[in-house]
């Protein structure tokens, strides 16, 4: 059984794995579902992003279901209560980078705050 900060963990890696879904990416409406109105993001090519744009890259169709974004070594940990931080190395067609998001829990369930990736080699 899963007590309260397992709960919390996964239900931000359910949402983070449900942003990389190429069908969700597809669908504005439930991008922005799953990012807080306040979300800004630090891109790998170290871009400034906020909802609007990054919804121009979601719906761009740059994850496929042919070939999805594989993800490994996700992590996470609350920061505090309705906070959680994830961790995780993500590959896009050879595009690789570690991924940083926080998580923050509102009246509508968990929505992405603030998200990082930093470039691999």
């Amino acid at each position: 059984m899963m007590d309260e900060s397992e709960r919390a963990v996964q239900a931000a890696i359910d949402g983070e794995m449900r942003l990389l879904d190429p069908e969700v990416r597809a669908s504005p409406a439930r991008v922005l579902a799953l990012l807080d109105p306040e979300f800004t993001e630090i891109g790998a090519s170290g871009r400034l992003w906020d909802a609007e744009s990054v919804l121009t890259v979601t719906s761009s169709g740059s994850v496929s279901a042919e070939s999805p974004v594989k993800v490994s070594e996700m992590s996470g940990v609350v920061l505090a209560p309705g906070v959680v931080h994830l961790t995780y190395f993500a590959d896009n067609q050879g595009r690789r980078a570690w991924r940083s998001s926080l998580w923050r829990l509102t009246e509508t369930g968990w929505r992405m705050y603030f998200h990082q990736g930093t470039s691999t080699g």
